[in-house]
């Protein structure tokens, strides 16, 4: 019996692992080396750590916050409970503002690829491939939790394949001079598309309900899964940075190009560079799912709407559409929409806010919590800090643009 019992628990932290790495580890991969590389290697991984820890610590507020309410419980119903109608409307606000850059980010990327895959020989062009691109997501998210997780597995298994190939190969092209350049003042411009690449918080309260609001499961699929994200994005950092030199990266960024493109110029293998795009295909994908997942929530939440059958598809449709229509109408958005998404976005919603619900749950309605460190009050308030200097930075980013 006991055997029993541990194999579904098994399957789901597996499942729980794999579904909050496959949203941390998405379409932020073609544009952090193209920031970090500014640094150097050594800023460049030492920021990445340093934005990882500072969002594990808000994803396990969250944590906290998603078990103080019952499942299908959204952001804006953890806001309105503990923050008011004033927090509601903010944290809806923010919600909406922030997932749809992101969408539209993986629309931007993920549409030309698709079509270069699979219509390359049709000739379909603007708007229609994107259109294609939204159908075939908006129905595995629409019929349900169950699709979206499956796909997830298949798609983050092959991304983790077309990483170890990219990776093995590229890894002979490394140069320790390459490394060793370091302009350390630069360090901090890479922190707000990092902040998007490290977003994973919108798959909580849905995680928690997936995982029968097992607070160590829970736990276990935050630590193990961005873990997974960080190493690959170390890794990832290393050959980028230590192949490439500094001119074609910044040629590369200059031109919105993707970081797998450099590898070609490189390599000089062809074949690179169509890994390379398969990596990012898959990349953009399991963000994307992980993304729209939590937003059917999230408007099933507001809307008050069941989420199955034609419901469930009328969600998806809305989840869908507003992306589809922007990055169709401005294709070249990549790299704003995520920077805009992390500096401001995320800062926000995954970074104040968890910040404010736990600070009003634990010291004004006394609820139970079991994070005694990161509920301390000068935890919160560094926490808090650190938010407000993103935004102030991605500010300044956008100024001097």
């Amino acid at each position: 019996m006991e055997l029993a019992v541990q194999r579904p628990l098994l399957k789901r932290l597996i499942s729980g692992s794999l579904m909050i790495a496959g949203t941390t580890i998405g379409a932020g991969m073609l544009g952090i080396p193209l920031e970090t590389a500014k640094a150097g290697f050594f800023p460049a991984i030492t920021i990445t750590i340093l934005v990882w820890f500072f969002m594990l610590c808000t994803g396990l507020l969250y944590i906290e916050v998603s078990l103080w309410m019952p499942d299908g419980t959204s952001v804006i119903s953890m806001a309105n409970r503990l923050l008011g109608q004033t927090g509601r409307r903010v944290a809806g606000s923010v919600f909406v503002f922030l997932y749809y850059c992101l969408m539209v980010a993986y629309f931007a990327a993920g549409a030309p690829l698709l079509n270069e895959f699979c219509f390359s020989g049709v000739g379909m062009q603007g708007w229609i491939s994107y259109l294609i691109f939204g159908l075939i997501f908006w129905l595995i998210v629409g019929y349900g939790a169950k699709w979206i997780d499956r796909t997830n597995i298949i798609l983050t298994v092959a991304m983790v394949i077309a990483y170890v190939t990219l990776i093995g190969t590229g890894s002979s092209e490394v140069k320790p001079i390459f490394l060793y350049k370091s302009d350390w003042s630069s360090m901090f411009y890479g922190i707000p598309i990092l902040f998007s690449a490290f977003g994973y918080h919108n798959l909580i309260p849905s995680l928690s309900t997936h995982l029968n609001r097992d607070k160590r499961a829970l736990r276990f699929s935050i630590i193990s899964g961005t873990l997974i994200a960080l190493g690959i994005y170390l890794v990832w950092q290393w050959i980028f940075i230590g192949s490439i030199p500094r001119d074609l990266i910044l040629e590369a960024q200059n031109q919105g190009l993707p970081a797998t493109q450099a590898f070609e110029s490189v390599t000089h293998k062809p074949w690179i560079f169509l890994i390379g795009k398969y990596f990012a295909f898959f990349a953009i994908i399991t963000s994307l799912l992980g993304v729209a997942f939590s937003m059917v929530d999230f408007l099933a939440d507001g809307l008050k709407l069941s989420k199955k059958g034609n419901k469930g598809m009328f969600l998806s449709f809305l989840t869908f559409s507003p992306p589809f229509i922007f990055a169709a109408i401005y294709p070249l958005v990549f790299d704003k929409a995520l920077g805009i998404a992390g500096g401001f976005g995320e800062a926000v919603l995954n970074g104040l806010f968890p910040v404010g619900l736990v600070w009003m749950g634990k010291y004004s309605l006394h609820l139970n919590t079991c994070a005694p460190v990161l509920g301390k009050k000068w935890v919160l308030a560094l926490l808090f800090t650190i938010s407000i200097a993103v935004m102030a930075l991605e500010a300044v980013i956008l100024i001097s643009q």
